[in-house]
């Protein structure tokens, strides 16, 4: 049990922080038990009850779990261990298809929208927190869209909108329905938040509705949905699937529902949203894959409880997003910078070559909407390190998965059509069983 590493401490906390360095630094690893709280009371030299406590900010951190008798382990993938380090660096020469980025060449120039942002008078302390031109833009589009668009806030970003929003309303130990496979900084930041992750498998529909709903009647207390190109799998949920997943959150008027639709701007299938069937929710759209990362905004629209509270907390915190993005955002949308329909045919194009070329090889691999193709596979570290000597980085599906068989990740953004053709051939031959693969 924890092999040299000695946790140090006297109070509470400082034990709590010596646990968390171990496992940062990798020397406690995932599953690793840790001692009983009256052995490492009796080591430390403090109270048991210093330990419990310590113990219980760890899983309130996501650090560890406990399993009654069994005691206390590190998690099998714990919150200080972001899964953005489960993967491989690209070596000079290697293509890198794991990042996960949009096509650059499919991004709007700012320098003109910024200006025009720049241009206008500077916002002072006691301003509105959102900019008159964005709220107007974002509400038109959420309720063409068929979302209540009456109640918005505008947060840094996607991920910053979810983590407000689930912390505007649960509580540490509470359990949130997940999507698996599912987007990695998602599946970090519920353990990070002293959450339990439940998985919800994913088709090419986006979640499956009968373990959506077992998720709810065992007590998950929030159900969070991708509604198009989801991350990894590029699932987009159809009208039907929606309805299906409407009737399992009516019967579950309680449920915290989030929707991630990070796809609005470059796809061109509809959103089908689920809005409005619980009495808490948000729709949540960030402009990072149509028009770059480096615009940290998102917009959300919800229920009046779950907007208001979001707006609470972000004046205590930030205070608002800056006005110039918001305003440099909104320019972009008036001025339709981005074509959905062309951006979606860009990503399709790729994506499906990719899809077609891989069934020619008998590699089964999925991507309906987005960036990003998911390629089931029976030995993941294998086709990972494989791929790596054919020449190709791509994104291990542990960054993904909780429950959910191996798999690895393609992103398209980076490909052109004479590079379909060979990465097929390198996939199907890392997954291929030793005695059929090729050796050149």
């Amino acid at each position: 049990m924890l092999g040299e590493y000695r946790i140090e401490g006297r109070r509470a906390s400082d034990i709590a922080a010596s646990v968390e360095r171990g496992v940062g630094a990798g020397a406690l690893r995932p599953g690793e038990h840790l001692p009983p709280l009256r052995e490492l009371a009796a080591r430390l030299g403090v109270n048991p009850n210093t330990v419990a406590a310590a113990y219980r900010t760890l899983r309130e951190r996501g650090v560890i779990e406990t399993a009654g008798r069994r005691g206390s382990r590190v998690r099998a993938r714990p919150a200080s261990t972001a899964r953005e380090a489960i993967g491989v660096e690209a070596p000079p020469g290697v293509r890198d298809v794991a990042q996960g980025n949009p096509d650059p060449a499919l991004l709007p120039p700012l320098g003109p929208a910024l200006a025009a942002a720049a241009a206008r008078a500077p916002v002072l302390y006691g301003a509105p927190p959102l900019s008159e031109e964005l709220a107007r833009a974002a509400r038109a589009a959420f309720e063409r869209d068929g979302v209540p668009g009456d109640r918005i806030a505008v947060t840094s970003g996607a991920l910053d909108a979810v983590e407000r929003v689930l912390a505007a309303h649960l509580r540490p130990g509470d359990a949130v329905a997940v999507e698996d496979p599912g987007w990695a900084s998602f599946l970090d930041l519920v353990p990070a938040l002293g959450l339990r992750t439940v998985p919800v498998p994913v088709d090419d529909d986006g979640p499956l509705p009968g373990p959506a709903e077992r998720a709810l009647r065992q007590g998950a207390r929030a159900l969070v949905v991708t509604s198009r190109a989801q991350n990894p799998t590029g699932a987009a949920v159809p009208a039907a699937r929606a309805a299906e997943l409407r009737a399992v959150l009516a019967a579950h008027p309680g449920t915290l529902l989030i929707e991630d639709d990070h796809g609005d701007g470059i796809v061109d299938l509809p959103p089908h949203p689920l809005a409005g069937v619980t009495r808490h929710w948000a729709l949540v759209r960030s402009t990072a894959k149509a028009y770059g990362p480096d615009l940290r905004l998102a917009v959300l629209a919800g229920d009046a409880v779950t907007v208001d509270r979001v707006q609470g907390r972000l004046r205590l915190g930030p205070g608002w997003v800056s006005h110039l993005i918001q305003d440099t955002v909104a320019r972009l949308w008036h001025t339709g910078a981005v074509d959905p329909a062309r951006v979606a045919r860009s990503y399709g194009a790729r994506r499906s070559a990719l899809v077609d070329a891989l069934a020619a090889r008998g590699v089964a691999a999925h991507g309906r909407s987005g960036m990003n193709v998911w390629v089931p596979v029976p030995d993941e570290t294998g086709a990972v390190a494989r791929l790596l000597h054919s020449g190709w980085a791509v994104a291990p599906g542990a960054r993904f998965r909780l429950a959910a068989p191996p798999g690895v990740r393609l992103t398209v953004s980076a490909l052109g059509a004479p590079d379909i053709e060979p990465l097929a051939d390198a996939v199907a031959d890392a997954v291929r069983p030793p005695a059929a693969r090729r050796y050149d």
